[in-house]
C-alpha cells in the first residue's frame, strides 16, 4: 500500500512535513499545499520555502498547482522542473468559496468543456508528470461520470479522488458508490482520499476495496501524526515522540515567523486536531486557545505533556476541538 500526505493549506507546510518525516515517516509522497500562480509569475516567499529542495531532502515531494489557466500552469510547472521536480499535481478539489467563485479548485468542475480544453493543453505541453486531485462534482455525485470520461482521455500519473462534493466541504460522508464506479471505469491509477482517521478506518476501507493500492491521508494525520506508520504495522506514537514532534514544529515556526501571535496561531491550529490524542484534553485545549504569549504557551505545554495521558485510538474523538 502506498500512502500519501494530503496538501492542507496553511498546515502541512515544509516545517510540518519535515518534522513529520523525521519523527514518524511512513509516507511515499508528500504533497505541497497549492501554489497559486500570480500575475508576475513569481513564487511567493511561502511557496519558495515550501518547494526548496533543501527543505524537502529525503522526501518524494509533489507541488500542487491551483489554476484554471493553462499558460499559468505550464509556466509554473516549468519553474518547478528547474528546481528538480518530476511531478506536479493539479488541484480540482479545494472547496473554499473564495477559490470556487473564481472557477478554480473544485469550482473548475462546474465547467467541463473549459476543463477539457485546459487538460488538452497541459498534457500536451507539460514536460513533468501530472497527477490530479479531484472532488466528484459540485452539487450531485452523478456529475462525476461525465468528468471521469474527460479524465480518461489523459495519461495521468494518478487520479486522486476525494469522493465528496464541493458543497459538502468536509461534512457528510464520502460517496463510496461513486468511488466504486470510478474504480471500475478509470483508465488511470486511482488513489483514495477521505476520512481515514484511524487504522481501523483503513482496514474497513481495505476490506471493501482490496484492489486499491494507494491512499491519501490529511486530517487523519493532523489528528495522529503516526497514522501512516501505524497503518504499515508500526507502533502508535508515544508521548516522547509527540513531544519531539511538537518541539520541532514549534521551533521551526519560532525561527521562521515573527511575533508571538503568528506563531501561536499556527500552534493552536495544530492542537485543534491533535489534542484529542490525550485524555482530559479539553481543559488544556481551552488554556492553549487563550495563550497570547509564547512564554505562557511553553509553560502550558510542559504541563500538558507531563499530566496528560494518551488515549486508545479506538476511543479517540474524531472531531476537532
Amino acid at each position: 500500500m502506498k500512502i500519501y500526505l494530503a496538501p492542507l493549506e496553511g498546515i502541512t507546510g515544509w516545517i510540518y512535513r519535515g518534522a513529520l518525516r523525521e519523527c514518524f515517516g511512513g509516507f511515499d509522497k508528500y504533497f505541497v499545499p497549492f501554489i497559486s500562480p500570480n500575475q508576475k509569475g513569481h513564487f511567493s516567499s511561502r511557496e519558495k520555502k515550501d518547494i526548496l529542495p533543501a527543505n524537502n531532502e529525503g522526501a518524494y515531494t509533489v507541488p500542487q498547482i491551483l489554476t484554471n489557466n493553462a499558460e499559468d500552469f505550464l509556466r509554473t510547472a516549468e519553474k518547478l522542473g528547474e528546481y528538480g521536480y518530476k511531478e506536479v499535481n493539479l488541484n480540482l478539489g479545494c472547496p473554499s468559496r473564495t477559490v470556487v467563485t473564481k472557477g478554480r479548485g473544485a469550482g473548475f468542475l462546474a465547467f467541463p468543456e473549459r476543463l477539457e480544453k485546459f487538460l488538452d493543453i497541459i498534457f500536451q505541453d507539460c514536460r513533468l508528470k501530472i497527477s490530479v486531485k479531484t472532488r466528484i462534482g459540485m452539487e450531485d455525485g452523478t456529475e462525476f461520470a461525465d468528468l471521469l470520461e474527460i479524465f480518461n482521455k489523459y495519461p495521468m500519473e494518478e487520479l486522486i479522488i476525494h469522493p465528496r462534493l464541493q458543497k459538502d466541504f468536509y461534512k457528510n460522508t464520502p460517496d463510496m458508490e461513486v468511488f466504486a464506479a470510478a474504480l471500475e471505469k478509470s483508465r488511470n491509477p486511482l488513489c483514495y482520499n477521505g476520512d481515514i482517521f484511524t487504522v481501523e478506518d483503513y482496514y474497513r476501507f481495505q476490506k471493501e476495496f482490496p484492489q486499491v493500492e494507494c491512499i491519501m491521508a490529511g486530517r487523519g494525520v493532523l489528528a495522529d501524526p503516526a497514522l501512516a506508520r501505524e497503518i504499515r504495522g508500526g507502533k502508535r506514537a508515544d508521548k516522547g515522540e509527540l513531544r519531539r514532534f511538537h518541539d520541532l514544529v514549534y521551533a521551526g515556526y519560532c525561527r521562521e515567523m515573527s511575533g508571538d501571535r503568528t506563531v501561536l496561531y499556527k500552534m493552536k491550529e495544530m492542537w485543534s486536531y491533535m489534542a484529542p490524542l490525550f485524555s482530559d484534553y479539553k481543559k488544556y485545549a481551552k488554556k492553549i486557545k487563550k495563550c497570547e504569549k509564547c512564554a505562557v504557551y511553553e509553560q502550558m505545554i510542559e504541563e500538558f505533556f507531563e499530566c496528560g495521558d494518551l488515549v486508545d485510538s479506538r476511543c479517540r474523538e474524531k472531531s476537532i476541538v
